[in-house]
């Protein structure tokens, strides 16, 4: 079976941008979740998010490239440069008809969208941007990506909720394997801070009201946890075939080695009580990577901080790993960026991937007294296995979507 190396990591998020301030920002062990100042959350029960503080797209995107894209390409244009300058690729060097782009984002360009109906009920047609009908289709990011370069391999975005970055991430993986290209740029994009968007969720009850103490809000695995943190954000991994990133000297960070995907076909919110169809995803994962359930070192857990879907995920590793889930170090790290949705996925697998690299496993934040239904090894304190050389990255969303990923250290 052809190999995939992980051989760039680019992203924007609230606790940095670019893969060094990323880690960084794991090391501080401080939450990057505040008040809302994006707009008035003030009519809402939630009020916090985690915001991009210093986000400046200018500094990644030339003024054309600007004036034809809202924020959510953007952050997905910036983290795929980032990537391809962390990979040391130039596009033009390389076969573009054998360079492709998979991306995942659960709202695409809606909160754009939002802004624009606000400016036409306002001052009419002439306020509207004509760049509207262009960006607020999911599949922008991926094509804007490859505008940029001009690469012609293949191209989807897929917009499977919170599960997006990790399918994508799989999708790249097996268009590789699948002889369809050389180099993938795979990942997800996200950017849901506008009112609509947010109210959209608050009316579900589905975001943390922990207002008084917004750092403490994300807290996975945590008995008082009360919902997620909304964020925003975007990663880009650089998947590369194997042997052609031995041969140019490539770092490599990681071997991606297994995707699994399944549905609950249960609920559009809640996830299947008995965690089945997420312990099958994790079972396809190792099975397509060849890694036995003992093999496992670490799980980067989806972690969402809600009160469902923390103790189904911890019920479904039990499931599939059986006694060895009790040996297995487990975090969650929404808690440092909060959920940025659909780029969630890959922002994780960006932190897999140089938590193997450097060996140094991130801890969850905020975990004080764990629930009694979560009884895992979770990591708070940032001391894991001597060494990790397995690591599956669980992704879960709306519609009962599971998606996992097994990466191996090299």
């Amino acid at each position: 079976m052809t190999r995939v190396a992980i051989t760039g990591i680019g992203c924007v998020t609230p606790i940095g941008t670019g893969v060094d301030e990323l880690d960084a920002g794991i090391v501080r062990r401080v939450s990057a979740v505040r008040t809302i100042t994006r707009f008035d959350p003030t009519p809402f029960r939630s009020k916090i998010a985690g915001e991009i503080p210093d986000f400046r797209p200018a500094d990644h995107l030339s003024k054309r490239s600007l004036k034809r894209m809202d924020r959510f390409s953007q952050l997905g244009v910036s983290a795929a440069r980032l990537a391809l300058e962390d990979a040391g690729i130039d596009p033009s060097s390389a076969d573009r008809d054998r360079f492709g782009v998979m991306m995942g984002s659960a709202l695409g360009g809606i909160a754009f969208g939002e802004e624009q109906v606000g400016q036409f009920r306002d001052g009419g047609l002439r306020q509207v941007q004509a760049h509207l009908a262009l960006s607020v289709f999911g599949g922008a990011v991926s094509c804007n990506v490859a505008i940029e370069w001009g690469l012609t391999g293949p191209n989807a975005t897929n917009a499977m909720s919170c599960a997006s970055g990790a399918v994508a991430i799989g999708d790249g993986l097996r268009a590789i394997r699948d002889g369809q290209a050389d180099i993938m740029l795979a990942g997800g994009a996200e950017a849901p801070l506008a009112p609509l968007c947010y109210a959209s969720f608050t009316v579900i009850r589905a975001m943390s009201t922990r207002n008084e103490d917004p750092a403490t809000a994300s807290r996975p695995f945590d008995k008082d946890r009360d919902g997620f943190v909304m964020g925003e954000g975007a990663a880009v991994l650089v998947l590369e075939r194997f042997e052609r990133a031995v041969a140019r000297g490539a770092r490599i960070y990681a071997e991606l080695v297994g995707y699994g995907l399944t549905n609950d076909g249960y609920h559009m919110t809640a996830p299947k009580p008995d965690g089945r169809e997420a312990a099958r995803a994790m079972a396809l994962a190792l099975a397509d990577a060849k890694v036995a359930r003992t093999e496992v070192d670490y799980i980067n857990a989806h972690g969402s901080s809600t009160p469902l879907n923390d103790s189904t995920e911890t019920a479904a590793i039990k499931q599939v790993l059986g006694d060895h889930a009790y040996r297995v170090t487990v975090s969650g790290t929404k808690g440092y960026y909060g959920h940025a949705l659909g780029a969630s996925g890959a922002i994780e697998a960006a932190i897999c991937a140089s938590a193997l690299d450097r060996q140094a496993l991130p801890p969850s934040l905020n975990l004080q007294v764990p629930d009694d239904r979560c009884d895992l090894q979770y990591l708070t304190n940032g001391n894991g296995p001597v060494r990790t050389t397995h690591v599956l990255s669980n992704s879960f969303g709306f519609g009962g979507v599971n998606a996992a990923l097994v990466l191996r250290a090299v």
